[in-house]
């Protein structure tokens, strides 16, 4: 018996549960691939499985139905693994332990991977099902979406025959998305000086926060572990003589960081004043943060004593300057749609190698304009540069554009209304969704973006509604039973 045996949809609900025991976060989707097309070949259906581990599977329409037009349902089977810091699950290699509270499922000690394991488990319980009402489906599962939308980028769709597509990676029941914002990854590099340092060893910890998604919360203007340390190294290193031996912080490009940790060598004689440095800062942050982040913290600890491989001094104060200058959060709002955020970036992720003395920090860009997401990674090489570093840009993908002319939403809406005696709510998201890119392969496609509630995805808090579940897979069956008018 899983955890989740008795939930209703009782086979939505089994595959979930079997996507969480297999490990599947991004760059590591081998397995959780090999599974798709497994059960795929099992249920007889049509499977293409590309050397990116992208999987599609094909059923055919059934009886009644081999008129009506195709629908392709997508999704990406990777999730953003994350983990508390006292969590001992080895995420590249171990499962998840789900849990249910109320109606929500969560994953103890980690991130659950609702985003976007339940858009897997809804596509396999469809495929399953004998009897069912609906026209051919073409389900397209794709990888590594949280880390740049690659698979998506790679795959081939030529196979398909559908223009009309049901995008299952949205966490808010009740809204259909239909346009979201582009964006890319940048990643800076700058080079620092190395020199031995006699002295006292401390560790520093920033810690505490919310965290979350960098394209779904990043107007809550929630703390960022990584420039908070910034704040902290600089104001120690204008007040003390420190080398830098250890910095790290974030564990992806797209999520708010929650944790970074330092270590800086310091003189012993300086001891008294760095704890009241640190403690002050504190002070000033909690303040600042009372109500989006009340549980921050800064914490110190002292490591010993002796001769230390650092960056040199001039350099720490070099990297606390550049992260004191990075831009980070919301950058703009949009003119056309008030409360929709236009341009931000997120500082993901930041680390010291310290064999070469190198500081490496990823960025998240996103933008619903072109040119202003252009100018938003210019400025990230303006920076890089003027602290002695380059930046380059990756993952670079197209935003989604709104469609007026979409029969595919004006029936999703229909039916919606038919169901619940209301109308969804119509909007566009900051966050990126693959539809973009999909699009610019397949010609005239007709897309609408949906799911159901979920809260704090890419974070150790993430939760699945299980009544929402349940309403969004009644909705999708009977969505797919209705025959074009």
């Amino acid at each position: 018996m899983g955890v989740l045996s008795g939930l209703e949809p009782e086979r939505v609900f089994y595959y979930f549960e079997e996507i969480t025991k297999i490990p599947h976060g991004s760059g590591n989707v081998e397995e959780i691939s090999d599974y798709l097309a497994r059960f795929g070949k099992e249920h007889g259906l049509t499977v293409f499985q590309d050397e990116l581990k992208n999987v599609i599977l094909i059923k055919e329409a059934a009886p009644g139905y081999e008129t009506e037009p195709p629908v392709i349902l997508q999704g990406h089977m990777d999730m953003v693994a994350v983990k508390k810091p006292d969590c001992g699950i080895d995420l590249k290699k171990e499962g998840l332990k789900v849990a249910v509270r109320g109606d929500e499922i969560y994953a103890q000690g980690t991130s659950l991977g609702g985003d976007d394991g339940i858009a897997v488990a809804y596509a396999l319980a469809l495929l399953e099902s004998e009897g069912g009402k609906h026209p051919r489906l073409e389900v397209v599962l794709t990888v590594d979406e949280e880390t740049g939308m690659d698979g998506a980028r790679g795959i081939d769709l030529s196979m398909l025959t559908g223009r009309r597509m049901i995008n299952l990676d949205s966490e808010d029941e009740g809204i259909f998305l239909t346009s979201c914002a582009g964006g890319a990854r940048v990643n800076i590099k700058l080079s620092l000086q190395k020199e031995e340092r006699q002295g006292c060893s401390a560790s520093l910890e920033v810690g505490g926060l919310l965290g979350g998604h960098s394209g779904g919360e990043i107007h809550k203007e929630r703390g960022n572990s990584n420039l908070l340390m910034g704040r902290l190294l600089a104001r120690l290193s204008e007040k003390l003589p420190l080398g830098l031996t250890e910095l790290s912080g974030g564990l992806a490009d797209n999520a708010i960081p929650r944790q970074t940790r330092a270590r800086v060598v310091f003189a012993p004689e300086d001891r008294a004043a760095l704890q009241e440095i640190v403690k002050a800062l504190e002070a000033e942050v909690r303040a600042e943060l009372s109500a989006k982040d009340p549980d921050v913290f800064f914490r110190v600890e002292e490591c010993g004593q002796g001769t230390y491989s650092c960056v040199s001094e001039a350099d720490t104060r070099r990297t606390a300057a550049f992260l004191r200058a990075l831009p980070n959060g919301v950058q703009s709002m949009s003119a056309d749609m008030p409360g929709l955020v236009e341009t931000s970036l997120n500082l993901g992720m930041l680390g010291l190698d310290p064999g070469t003395g190198e500081l490496t920090a990823a960025f998240s860009v996103r933008s619903s304009v072109e040119s202003a997401k252009r100018e938003l990674i210019g400025k990230l090489e303006a920076v890089a540069a003027l602290a002695g570093g380059k930046a380059v840009a990756s993952g670079d993908y197209p935003g989604w554009k709104y469609r007026k002319d979409s029969p595919l939403r004006d029936k999703m809406t229909a039916v919606y209304e038919k169901m619940y005696g209301v109308s969804p709510k119509i909007e566009a998201i900051h966050a990126g969704l693959e539809c973009g890119i999909l699009g610019s392969k397949i010609p005239d496609l007709d897309c609408v973006s949906i799911g159901p509630q979920m809260r704090d995805i890419h974070t150790t808090e993430e939760t699945l509604s299980i009544s929402s579940t349940r309403r969004v897979w009644e909705y999708l069956v009977r969505l797919l039973e209705e025959k074009d008018c």
